[in-house]
């Protein structure tokens, strides 16, 4: 919902950025893999209990997810390097709420599947309309820089992040967040199957 809004605020930095990185030979995957890697050093150091370490750690990881997009539109983007970056992507986000139950089973671990149960859903619905989207030859007029169809919703990347703050800033009340955000999530994916109910009716293209 707010990804809209704040992707465009962020245009120059990381243009900037990737400016500066390509100058010195880094990749676009290279930076996705590394985004990837802090993304697992932060879940490790959640289950550790290192809270703030996890955040900062996530934080940094999410700068360089948006990084090489915006690295490989310097160049040529390629459809292995969005692949890439995709199914990454929602490796990472199911990492954060798993890593909350390593760390207190019997407080977080229920909470956190039912997280990880709505995660499920609001990816299969976004990368089930994504692929029906390019055999119809639709574009996104929100997002028409995203390597794939890029159907938004009421939880998205900003409001993911958001949470996974207030959870590593405020640990003891992750089941609470955990649930509050499973219940965005299934709007999330109710929205996104009306999306493509309405949108993909008639005869397959």
């Amino acid at each position: 919902m707010l990804d809209s809004l704040l992707l465009p605020l962020l245009a120059r930095p990381l243009k900037y950025l990737a400016r500066t990185l390509k100058r010195y030979g880094v990749s676009a995957d290279s930076v996705t893999l590394a985004a990837f890697a802090i993304g697992m050093a932060a879940a490790t150091a959640i289950a550790l209990h290192q809270f703030i370490t996890g955040l900062i750690l996530i934080l940094l990881s999410r700068l360089l997810d948006g990084l090489d997009g915006t690295l490989a539109r310097l160049s040529t983007p390629t459809d292995r390097g969005a692949f890439l970056d995709i199914s990454l992507d929602f490796l990472f986000y199911s990492s954060i709420p798993f890593a909350f139950a390593l760390a207190a089973p019997e407080a977080n671990a229920l909470a956190s599947a039912a997280l990880i149960f709505a995660f499920v859903g609001t990816g299969t619905s976004f990368l089930a309309f994504a692929v029906i989207a390019e055999k119809r030859k639709l574009g996104s007029t929100v997002y028409p820089n995203k390597g794939i169809y890029y159907l938004g919703g009421l939880t998205e990347a900003s409001e993911t992040l958001a949470c996974f703050a207030l959870m590593c800033l405020l640990p003891h009340y992750f089941a609470l967040f955990a649930w509050g955000f499973a219940a965005l999530c299934a709007l999330t994916t109710l929205s996104r199957l009306a999306a493509g109910w309405h949108s993909f009716n008639g005869p397959s293209a």
